[in-house]
């Protein structure tokens, strides 16, 4: 719909709203601004009554209720209004803690694409008489970016139950691989945005990461595009995200050097002192389901981290730094 038809509709809108009585088309078309005719038409009366013929059915088919009648038995043709009762939502009532969440999705969408719908959101919430807050230390909260490219398509599929596919580029890795997935929910940990889904090739609980989404999301339609699976009860999606995953059926022994490898020490379960090639350390026990991610933590960690078993997590690491070098990595201690 182009803009000056827009703002037609919105005029029209807020002229039959203004009055109790039936407003006649001629009056409309004086009032409403946006009805003017070119004065070279040939017939301007037959170009505006188009027009308002197509505003009034496009108003219907929006659900707005436009009542058509006349003021008195000495009218001689139809007027219109827009009676209010019908038009205007109930009172809307927010607890403490739902009034606080809209307040916190604000912040969210204060850099996003979404920002310009939010913030009308917003006003026509304040202008119902509900107060939005914000939530407790909100001042201390830091602002929750929103601008990666894929967050608004992934919102949507999930709000749809749509399947989508995209390129994914793993750690180290020169090319991304295609996923279909089907997208449970979208959350924020530690300033990074995540989807969490049904991995449909991998037939798997996944977690991805939005910054290595390389390319545009594709919703898929049809068939194809009809979501197969629910997310499951008790799944923890912030718990997946942090690598606590509670369907976890793997366990890692990965040794890290004092005071190093935060974020692996932060998934361990268990941590003891250990010598490793005569160098003091902590073993970390770590219980995980994702060999790929895991082994992109180790990797990450450089020389801080050694994997002592299983054989695969080695692989995975080695693999990992071959391709971010270019080159293989026949020194890695872990791979002994």
């Amino acid at each position: 719909m182009a803009a000056r038809r827009q703002q037609r509709l919105v005029s029209l809108v807020l002229c039959l709203l203004s009055t109790r009585q039936f407003i006649s088309a001629d009056r409309i078309r004086d009032t409403v601004e946006g009805y003017e005719v070119a004065d070279d038409s040939a017939n301007p009366d037959e170009a505006f009554k188009r027009s308002f013929e197509r505003d009034k059915a496009e108003l219907r088919e929006l659900g707005v209720p436009l009542e058509t009648g006349r003021n008195s038995a000495f009218d001689t043709e139809d007027g219109y209004r827009i009676a209010r009762k019908d038009f205007e939502l109930p009172p809307i009532e927010f607890t403490a803690d739902e009034a606080a969440a809209v307040g916190l999705a604000a912040r969210l969408w204060s850099t996003a694409s979404l920002a310009t719908e939010a913030r009308t959101a917003l006003i026509k919430l304040r202008a119902a008489g509900v107060e939005i807050e914000d939530p407790p230390g909100a001042d201390a909260l830091p602002p929750l970016a929103g601008n990666e490219p894929a967050l608004p398509d992934l919102v949507a599929a999930v709000s749809g139950t749509r399947v989508v596919q995209f390129g994914y580029r793993k750690p180290f890795a020169e090319a991304a691989e295609r996923r279909t997935v089907e997208p449970w929910g979208v959350l924020s940990w530690r300033g990074r945005w995540y989807v969490v889904g049904h991995d449909r090739a991998r037939d798997e609980v996944r977690s991805f990461r939005l910054d290595r989404i390389a390319g545009e999301v594709k919703t898929l339609t049809g068939p194809s595009g009809v979501a197969r699976t629910t997310r499951p009860a008790g799944l923890d999606m912030l718990d997946l995200v942090r690598g606590a995953n509670p369907q976890a059926d793997q366990r890692a022994l990965v040794w890290v050097r004092p005071n190093r490898a935060g974020q692996l020490r932060r998934l361990a379960r268990a941590a003891e002192p250990r010598m490793h090639d005569g160098e003091p350390g902590h073993l970390l026990t770590i219980d995980y389901r994702d060999t790929d991610r895991l082994g992109g933590l180790v990797a990450g960690a450089g020389t801080d981290a050694y994997v002592l078993e299983p054989p695969a997590l080695t692989r995975s690491v080695v693999s990992l730094l071959g391709a971010a070098a270019g080159v293989g990595t026949p020194g890695y201690e872990g791979a002994q």
